[in-house]
């Protein structure tokens, strides 16, 4: 699967997901950071990658609707440092083959993912 890493987190993300044998590229490697949130999401949306962020407003499914996205995976996390966003992404890791992502908002918080289509 194809992964787009929001500039918030660490660029161990990307690499969390490269190990897992995806393809993940970070917004900062293309150039996009600082861009709007429109602006990230367009480009997911043009090349099919899902999307994951701790930015929350793209879990606003009025201005984001997952129907139109390859996946957006949104971290709601207590503490966003670098051990804690790395065992939320190994537990997202140990999902994605179970669980659809296209046309999905995952919401993962520190002890469960809401999955809403």
């Amino acid at each position: 699967m194809d992964f787009k890493i929001d500039e918030g987190l660490p660029v161990e993300v990307a690499r969390q997901f490269t190990e897992a044998g995806h393809s993940a590229l970070t917004v900062l490697d293309e150039g996009l950071g600082r861009q709007p949130d429109q602006v990230i999401a367009d480009r997911c949306k043009a090349e099919g990658r899902t999307l994951v962020t701790l930015d929350v407003g793209f879990a606003d499914i009025r201005t984001y609707p997952p129907s139109e996205y390859a996946g957006l995976i949104v971290l709601r996390l207590g503490r966003q440092d670098r051990e804690s966003v790395s065992k939320v992404v190994n537990r997202l890791l140990d999902l994605i083959p179970r669980e659809q992502l296209a046309g999905r908002l995952w919401i993962a918080d520190d002890e469960r993912v809401r999955i809403r289509e």
